[in-house]
C-alpha cells in the first residue's frame, strides 16, 4: 500500500482534465473497508456516514469545519480518527483525500470544458480556505491585540522548522522593517532552545511560532522550552486544537492547501500578513520612522531597479 503522501501524488497528478479509468473499488467500498472494522459509538459512526455520503467535500474540511457538519465536538472528530486506525485527524485526512480525488478523477459524464482539472481543484480549495479565514477576520480583535503584543515584545521572536521556515522567513524579513530587534529560529534542538532563551533574557515577552503539516515534535519541545522560559506563545497553525495548540497563548488557525502533492498556504499567508499590519497599527510612529529609514538607505545604496 502507498504511503499516504504517494497516493496523494498519485491522486493530483495534473492531467488535461479528461475522465481517467475508474480505481478499482468504488469509493463508497473502500470508505466502509476502512471504517466497518473497528467498534464505533453511535456518534463516530455518524462521522462515518457524513464521511462516505460527502467524501468528495468532506475529505478537505478542516476538523472544526467536520465537527460542525455532523454535529459532534471537535475531540469527537479526534477520537474517530483513532479509532479507525490513524494517528490523528490529519493522518485520516490525507486517506480521505486520496479517495476523493481519485473519485473526481473517474466521475463519468463530467464535460470537459466545466470540470476543473487538478490544478484548478487546488485554486478551488485555497479560495474556500481563504473564505474561511475572511469569515474569522468578521471579528479582528484578536488579531489587534495579538499584533499589539507581538509589537511590544523586544526582542521578538518567530520560530519556524521543516516546512513552516518559508512562511517564518516572510514574516521575519517584513517584521524587520517595523520592528527594531526580530529573531528568526529555523533551526530546532539546542539551537533553538539558546535563541528562546537567550531572547527571554533580552527582555523578549513572545514568540510567534509557524507550524504546517507535517506538525513535527521539534516545534512541539520548543514551544514547551519557550514557556518554561517565560515567553508568550502566538501560532499560526493549521488546527485549533492538539498539542501544539495546548502550548499556545493565542491561536490563528488557517487552513493550507492539500490537493497537491505539497501542501500550499494561501490563507496562512494572508494570517502573516494581518499581524504585520495590526503591528504596523500598534505603534504607527515607530512605523512610520522605520520605514522611512529603510527607504533612505534602500534609495541611497541603490537595492531596487528602477519602475
Amino acid at each position: 500500500m502507498p504511503s499516504p503522501q504517494r497516493a496523494r501524488a498519485q491522486a493530483s497528478a495534473i492531467s488535461s482534465g479528461k475522465p481517467v479509468p475508474e480505481a478499482e473499488a468504488a469509493p463508497t467500498s473502500r470508505l466502509r473497508a476502512l471504517f466497518d472494522g473497528p467498534r464505533l459509538s453511535p456518534g463516530q459512526r455518524r462521522i462515518a456516514q457524513y464521511l462516505i455520503e460527502h467524501i468528495t467535500e468532506a475529505a478537505f474540511l478542516s476538523i472544526t469545519e467536520l465537527a460542525d457538519r455532523v454535529g459532534v465536538s471537535q475531540p469527537s472528530v479526534t477520537r474517530f480518527a483513532t479509532a479507525v486506525g490513524f494517528s490523528g485527524y490529519p493522518a485520516l485526512r490525507e486517506r480521505l483525500q486520496s479517495i476523493a480525488l481519485s473519485t473526481l478523477a473517474s466521475a463519468p459524464d463530467a464535460a470537459e470544458e466545466t470540470r476543473p482539472n487538478e490544478l484548478q481543484a487546488a485554486v478551488d480549495a485555497e479560495i474556500d480556505n481563504l473564505e474561511n479565514l475572511r469569515r474569522d477576520f468578521a471579528d479582528p480583535e484578536q488579531v489587534i491585540e495579538a499584533g499589539r503584543a507581538l509589537s511590544q515584545s523586544t526582542p521578538l521572536t518567530v520560530l519556524g522548522l521543516r516546512i513552516s521556515g518559508s512562511l517564518a522567513e516572510y514574516f521575519a524579513y517584513a517584521a524587520r522593517r517595523i520592528h527594531p530587534d526580530v529573531r528568526l529560529v529555523t533551526r530546532g534542538g539546542s539551537v533553538a532552545y539558546d535563541a528562546l532563551l537567550q531572547s527571554r533574557e533580552a527582555g523578549g515577552s513572545w514568540v510567534l511560532a509557524f507550524s504546517m503539516p507535517r506538525h513535527a515534535h521539534e516545534t512541539l519541545t520548543a514551544l514547551r522550552v519557550a514557556r518554561r522560559a517565560g515567553l508568550r506563545v502566538a501560532l499560526i497553525t493549521d488546527l485549533a486544537l492538539g498539542p501544539l495548540a495546548d502550548e499556545a497563548d493565542v491561536v490563528f488557525a488557517s487552513g493550507t492547501g492539500s490537493r497537491l502533492v505539497f501542501d500550499s498556504y494561501a490563507a496562512p499567508g494572508v494570517m502573516s500578513a494581518a499581524l504585520l499590519q495590526a503591528m504596523t497599527d500598534a505603534d504607527p510612529e515607530r512605523t512610520q520612522a522605520r520605514l522611512d529609514e529603510y527607504e533612505q538607505g534602500a534609495e541611497q545604496h541603490a537595492f531596487f531597479l528602477k519602475d
